[in-house]
């Protein structure tokens, strides 16, 4: 059942798999232009060790659609949400620029953060992805807003990005698509090794790892947190 949060910022939905009260509890963000339901296989299983959270970004899915949008703005409505929900420590599992939300989120605020999945998340590195004028095939869950402004970030993000990884002193697991991926995976295996704590594991199915391959990215994600 979604539940509708008062973020005192924007109102987010946001599914909660009550799960086993003795994990840390677990936030899973979707990707660009998607929804939460592509980790409906997954929440499932991962709340079967903790209490599972799959909030819909600003604008995507069935949350509010109200700008101005952009990383740095889908960062701050995240950190909102946990305190909302009284979420003082999580570990947080981002899909592609979900990917980069938790990123972020863990730059600006490392103590709210046990670990962290890197899933395809894009390297902040000037991607040069070009910005199309229509809207994606996912249009019905996505503000028309949200993509060039995106798009603006993964193409020119702010140096201090790339900097910055190298203070992340939690447990980072970067989850590359391999051969198949738009993303640069030389970048990804770059950012990995810049990360104190980071490791790198490739599941060779393209971008979109977890709903593709979800038994592998399933093992993956719990073996790294030992669960």
């Amino acid at each position: 059942m979604t539940d509708y949060v008062d973020t005192g910022r924007v109102q987010l939905a946001c599914r909660v798999f009550p799960g086993s009260a003795d994990g840390v509890p677990m936030v899973l963000l979707h990707g660009g232009g998607g929804d939460g339901s592509s980790w409906d296989e997954l929440a499932p299983r991962f709340a079967e060790h903790r209490r599972v959270y799959v909030p819909e970004l600003r604008g995507m899915g069935a949350s509010e659609r109200t700008g101005p949008y952009g990383p740095i703005v889908f960062r701050d409505d995240v950190l909102a949400l946990l305190d909302r929900l009284s979420l003082d420590r999580v570990v947080l599992v981002g899909h592609s620029l979900g990917g980069l939300v938790s990123l972020l989120l863990t730059m600006a605020a490392p103590e709210r953060v046990a670990a962290l999945v890197l899933e395809e998340a894009p390297p902040p590195v000037p991607l040069g992805i070009p910005v199309p004028t229509g809207l994606p095939d996912s249009a019905p869950f996505y503000d028309r807003e949200i993509r060039p402004s995106v798009l603006a970030s993964l193409n020119a993000p702010d140096p201090r990005w790339w900097d910055d990884l190298a203070k992340i002193t939690v447990p980072v697991l970067v989850v590359a698509g391999g051969p198949d991926s738009f993303l640069p995976q030389d970048a990804m295996a770059e950012m990995a090794a810049r990360l104190p704590a980071g490791a790198l594991t490739t599941i060779p199915v393209g971008h979109v790892v977890h709903p593709n391959a979800p038994a592998a990215f399933a093992d993956a994600v719990e073996t790294f947190l030992g669960t």
